[in-house]
């Protein structure tokens, strides 16, 4: 019997808890602007810079390029001098790189502006998540890691209705539409700065007593004694940690399931809609303000959905949200590639686009940044959702680089046959190698995915 039906039950300081998360998913809110903005701003960016679908490809991933390299920054950074300060130079980087973008002359200084972005992006995709399941208690650390992914899609949807307002301003708009970026950069810098550094890593950097004051803060004294053992058995050692250790035996399961869900989470071709919206209505004869318009609705959708993942993740559990998502994007794109090449309705491609989007909201979105942000080991825990997370904006760059050309080729539609094939692999994954997570701690899950 696991250890996680006898534990006592604690008391909490929820507020504290919720209050340092959101501060700390504001990271996400950023996320989810980068990742939107290039969506309205497309159609305008085509004009100004006169793009093929190779640059379109390129432009639009660019981004994850960045992401790539702030992974890679984060990861090391997170280890070596902690979550916080990690976070202090992603909004930093976010601040600058917004205003980079607007004043771009031309199309080079753009895409270094946006890969600049992708840094930020990267580091605060990373870093959020992984603080946010840090400083939570078990029972709530599924929903307070996903108000992560509610920050991102609050950030897509406000992104897009800004972009909507804004497109009837000029055809330089698109100016505008990436430099107001800098405001929420602005105030994400400013929470940061309150932030308490995460108790795990503190413990792991020989700071124990400066961590069993923060957890005080958390919860009861009984949850500080129980949680400083866990974290004190866990942490064989402090300081760096190699990237070579992320693939020893002891933790290969845990990596290959991380890595997997990583690519699989780009893969399945939901972000395609996000930042091709314009390019997959267009196709079925939508007009510029009904492709804008329809974009918006997106992010309605996206957040409604993602709301109601935060109140099931920790209830229904992690892996049959993911087992819902996988199976029934299959067979959604699968209607929906059908739609597209009878040149159907735009009222039909938008009720499956949108369904589309809720599902994947539901389950894959939050829930994979969950489980990579839960089921590595304490002491190679930032360096190994680094890993994670680099494959991740590979796949990202992968399939929106791809998109433009793949939809010149075989069809808008085709694409969306080859993403449902994807999805459906992806269920198998997921119901062979993927195991539950919901009620147990860090150091239980430890144990679980090393195969203990």
């Amino acid at each position: 019997m696991r250890d996680t039906i006898t534990k006592p039950a604690f008391t909490y300081n929820n507020f504290y808890i919720l209050r340092i998360s959101f501060i700390s998913a504001l990271g996400g809110y950023l996320f989810g602007f980068d990742f939107a903005v290039i969506s309205g701003a497309l159609p305008f960016l085509r004009t100004a810079f006169q793009l093929s679908s190779w640059w379109e490809g390129f432009l639009t991933g660019s981004l994850a390029l960045g992401c790539i390299v702030g992974c890679l920054i984060a990861g090391k950074l997170a280890d070596r001098y902690g979550r916080k300060p990690g976070l202090v130079v992603a909004a930093g980087i976010f601040a600058f790189s917004s205003l980079g973008m607007a004043f771009s002359p031309h199309l080079s200084e753009f895409i270094a502006m946006r890969f600049t972005a992708g840094i930020g992006v990267g580091m605060a995709s990373m870093l959020s998540p992984l603080y946010i399941a840090e400083v939570s208690p078990a029972s709530m650390r599924g929903r307070n890691v996903a108000i992560n992914q509610l920050t991102i899609v609050l950030g897509i949807l406000v992104t897009n209705l800004v972009n909507y307002l804004l497109a009837g301003k000029g055809t330089d708009i698109w100016r505008w539409m990436f430099g107001l970026g800098v405001i929420p950069s602005a105030l994400f810098l400013i929470g940061v700065l309150f932030l308490p550094e995460s108790p795990r890593w503190l413990v792991k950097a020989g700071k124990g007593v400066k961590a069993a004051g923060i957890l005080a803060k958390i919860g009861s004294q009984d949850f500080v004694k129980s949680t400083m053992n866990d974290i004190e058995r866990s942490v064989h050692k402090a300081g760096n940690v190699s990237y070579s250790a992320v693939f020893a035996k002891a933790v290969r399961p845990a990596v290959l399931v991380g890595i997997t869900l990583a690519v699989f989470q780009q893969f399945c071709g939901s972000n395609v809609i996000f930042n091709y919206a314009s390019t997959i209505f267009k196709s079925v004869g939508a007009s510029l303000d009904k492709q804008l318009l329809e974009i918006v609705a997106i992010g309605v959708i996206n957040t409604v959905f993602t709301i109601f993942a935060m109140w099931q993740v920790d209830k229904l559990g992690r892996r049959p949200l993911m087992l819902i998502g996988s199976l029934g994007l299959s067979l959604i794109y699968v209607v929906l590639a059908f739609l597209l090449k009878e040149k159907a309705g735009i009222v039909w491609v938008s009720l499956f686009v949108l369904l589309a989007i809720g599902m994947y909201a539901t389950s894959l979105a939050p829930v994979t940044w969950v489980i990579i942000s839960e089921i590595f080991p304490n002491d190679i825990r930032g360096v190994a959702s680094s890993v994670a997370i680099v494959c991740l904006w590979m796949a990202y760059f992968i399939l929106v680089f791809t998109f433009p050309v793949l939809a010149d080729h075989i069809g808008v539609y085709g694409t969306f046959y080859l993403y449902s094939a994807i999805c459906f692999f992806g269920f198998l994954f997921i119901r062979v190698k993927v195991k539950e997570t919901k009620g147990q701690t860090l150091e239980e899950l430890e144990q679980s995915y090393a195969g203990h």
